[in-house]
């Protein structure tokens, strides 16, 4: 009950942060986005610890996203750079997470060549854009890319909970594409429909990975 009530909470945040982002003003976005994203750190806290380990780096994870929220949400370059780098260091959280649940052969698969294709392909499309964030968006496109390779890993193991693997993996991937979104509204072109599709595509990843807590225990 408790969980569909949070839920429904986020939702109406969630829509009265898109009508702020229609709006343009960036300190209305903050006030709805702030208590949107401590919601999915809520989530992971309210969740059964299956695995104390796994809780633990995904918490922490979750929190660096919250900090990324606050810090894409100011103005400014720093600001963005300090973002990236609290997202950055999320997403290696998450892999650490997401590897307690993979076997070493998991790791080993041809998925992952489509991973380094697409991402190869973001990375030409951005590259022209992206001036004195050439280094820090690469690492960050290697990064994030691992994080779902992760996510396929823990997937592939037919001993982690199904549903906590499907939260994993369709949350790693979401993550992946909201990103995307991202990256084209800052570096390429401004457009209300980059916040549109990739607003709910993010916090819907962020909570499938805090409900995962719960989920993930293996046999």
């Amino acid at each position: 009950m408790f969980r569909h009530i949070l839920l429904v909470v986020a939702a109406g945040l969630l829509l009265c942060l898109l009508w702020a982002e229609g709006t343009g003003n960036n300190w209305l976005s903050l006030g709805f986005k702030t208590p949107l994203s401590m919601l999915f750190v809520v989530t992971a806290l309210l969740q059964p610890r299956a695995m104390p380990k796994y809780f633990k780096f995904v918490l922490t994870g979750l929190i660096l996203g919250l900090v990324g929220d606050v810090c894409l949400g100011l103005p400014g370059l720093t600001a963005f750079r300090v973002g990236l780098v609290a997202f950055l260091a999320g997403h290696i959280l998450y892999i650490l997470a997401f590897a307690i649940l993979a076997r070493r052969a998991d790791w080993i698969n041809p998925v992952n060549i489509l991973i380094i294709a697409i991402s190869g392909f973001v990375y030409w499309w951005l590259l022209p854009y992206l001036g004195k964030m050439l280094v820090p968006v690469t690492f960050y496109i290697v990064v994030i890319s691992v994080m779902v390779a992760a996510a396929w890993a823990a997937f592939r193991n037919p001993g982690v909970r199904r549903t906590g693997a499907w939260f994993i993996l369709v949350g790693a991937v979401l993550f992946y594409v909201s990103d995307i979104f991202v990256a084209h509204q800052r570096f390429v072109t401004e457009q209300f429909y980059n916040r549109l599709f990739g607003l709910p595509l993010y916090y819907t990843a962020q909570f499938l990975i805090a409900f995962s807590v719960g989920m993930v225990k293996k046999s």
